[in-house]
């Protein structure tokens, strides 16, 4: 995580409007759905569920009004799915007149396991002001409360600090406006005959409909920027779909719009409010801006879009290939590349592919625009990379690549050099059955994001059996822990792991977990 977490705010930005002015007129009108509560519910002990907590019906939600609450009295109202919006309740009293204020906490949670920890032990070193908790003090009753903050939750605890001895607190009609720019009208549902995928897709379909507000979040819960690795993801999602092309449209011009004097296009940009890029940089996420527009213009065909921004993408190609010298690529910490959170391996190849693989995309872009000065400047450096790959860094004795000057096999090195091409289907299909025999189970890799491109690789090689494996083994592992949209960080090893240490502040519903939808679609239903 220390490659996401960077300090440079010396860098300079272009803020070109022209682009901006067209992110601007393509933000989409959010639609809303007023959802209510389907039970009131109540924490209790279950192994089967994440960090072994499950959720039991003890009254239905009909009955909210007959309980009358004093201090440390709560209630736990379940809305029966994962949403992302605004919450109102009325409160009033009942017994003498209301002689001291109601203060209530109000507590907002994804998943049931959330409950299992108290706020105030938290240290981690992400900001504890991401915990979705509300103090809330109200001088007079009855009263329609309506919260302004936007939340992600399925849960809402409510509960009385204090009333005083006279009068208790009585809470009615809750309800959600749950929020998106996803249009259900746009999506064509798929019914498989395997049970558990059609679960698997429709998690991911959930995943992303939550993540699509005014640009692609990457997590409604926390963070709730536009990152360019996630969006890369999302974006293949959507055209399997909602196909709300227009959305990824609006975040490509986002990124093209707010790139750094040096040509560099941030990792994420912030969104509420005035546009403003964030001070990270990652070589891949730079490179994955070529792939969302190759993707986008793939789907569209808006070569007017590719020509707006066919100098940002260019300018990318420009930059990472100041990090390769005869072929190969050489990491340089200030520009890393991110592959996965993970640091426990050699991300030197994986690097090395993710700039084959963009560079095949960019090739692709200049075809269509007819810039051939761009394409012949850019093949022989294409070429001289591949040749290095398979001549350098493939060990044909165990039938998988290198990586760093220990010669590591990993994963990722295997996974990426597949995804970009750089072997013959073949050669594919026997990297990626080394890499099962040697390197699997997969440990040390504990997010959505690598194991999306695990699974990707799988399918490419043609290895549909494996791929369908880790879908059930990954995402099917996490709706069995109770998933109702897809977490973002997940070890199948440790199964209560967070990378905050607690999951108070984990985000349960992540953008880079919603590509098992594009996946089944493009490989097993075409």
């Amino acid at each position: 995580m220390a490659f996401t977490f960077q300090i440079n705010n010396q860098v300079k930005f272009n803020h070109d409007q022209f682009l901006l002015n067209k992110a601007a007129a393509l933000t989409p009108k959010l639609k809303s759905t007023v959802v209510k509560p389907v039970a009131i519910v109540e924490p209790v002990k279950d192994s089967s569920k994440l960090n072994e907590t499950g959720m039991k019906k003890t009254d239905d939600i009909t009955n909210l009004d007959k309980h009358q609450l004093k201090r440390d009295d709560r209630v736990i109202l379940d809305f029966g799915n994962h949403y992302v919006g605004h919450f109102k309740i009325n409160i009033r009293h009942i017994g003498s007149p209301q002689d001291a204020p109601l203060a209530i906490k109000i507590k907002f949670a994804e998943t049931p396991a959330e409950f299992a920890f108290n706020s105030a032990d938290y240290d981690g070193w992400l900001s504890k002001s991401w915990i979705q908790e509300e103090t809330i003090h109200i001088d007079q009753l009855p009263v329609e409360l309506n919260l302004p903050r936007r939340y992600a939750f399925r849960y809402v605890e409510l509960k009385v600090i204090d009333t005083s001895p006279k009068w208790s607190a009585i809470f009615s009609e809750p309800e959600l406006t749950a929020l998106s720019s996803a249009d259900w009208n746009n999506y064509q549902p798929v019914k498989l005959s395997d049970h558990e995928l059609q679960s698997i897709y429709d998690v991911s379909v959930k995943t992303l409909y939550d993540c699509m507000q005014e640009v692609f979040e990457d997590g409604p819960k926390r963070d709730r920027r536009l990152w360019l690795g996630d969006l890369h993801l999302q974006a293949l999602a959507n055209y399997a779909t909602f196909q709300n092309n227009d959305l990824v449209k609006r975040c490509l011009y986002l990124f093209g719009g707010m790139s750094a004097k040096d040509g560099r296009i941030a990792a994420n940009v912030f969104t509420n409010g005035e546009p403003q890029p964030d001070d990270t940089f990652l070589l891949d996420y730079g490179l994955f801006f070529i792939s969302t527009l190759d993707d986008y213009v793939t789907a569209s065909n808006d070569l007017a879009t590719l020509r707006d921004l066919y100098p940002i993408a260019k300018n990318q190609v420009e930059v990472a290939l100041n990090y390769v010298h005869d072929g190969i690529y050489e990491p340089d910490d200030d520009y890393p590349v991110f592959v996965d959170w993970s640091n426990e391996f050699d991300k030197t190849t994986a690097g090395q592919a993710i700039i084959i693989y963009a560079l095949k995309q960019f090739i692709h872009l200049a075809q269509q625009l007819n810039h051939d000065d761009d394409i012949n400047n850019v093949q022989p450096i294409l070429d001289e990379m591949v040749d290095h790959s398979i001549n350098d860094l493939y060990d044909i004795k165990h039938h998988l690549f290198v990586s760093g000057s220990n010669h590591e096999f990993n994963v990722a090195s295997q996974v990426w050099m597949v995804l970009a091409g750089v072997v013959s289907d073949e050669n594919a299909k026997q990297v990626m059955n080394s890499m099962k025999k040697e390197l699997f189970p997969i440990t040390g890799i504990a997010t959505p994001y690598m194991y999306h491109h695990v699974a990707a690789a799988f399918f490419k090689a043609g290895l549909k059996d494996d791929g369908i494996e880790l879908l059930k083994d990954y995402w099917g592992k996490m709706i069995k822990l109770g998933a109702d949209t897809y977490w973002e960080a997940f070890e199948p090893e440790n199964l209560n792991y967070s990378p905050y240490g607690s999951p108070i502040v984990s985000s349960y519903c992540h953008a880079w977990g919603c590509t098992p939808a594009f996946l089944i679609k493009k490989y097993l239903l075409n």
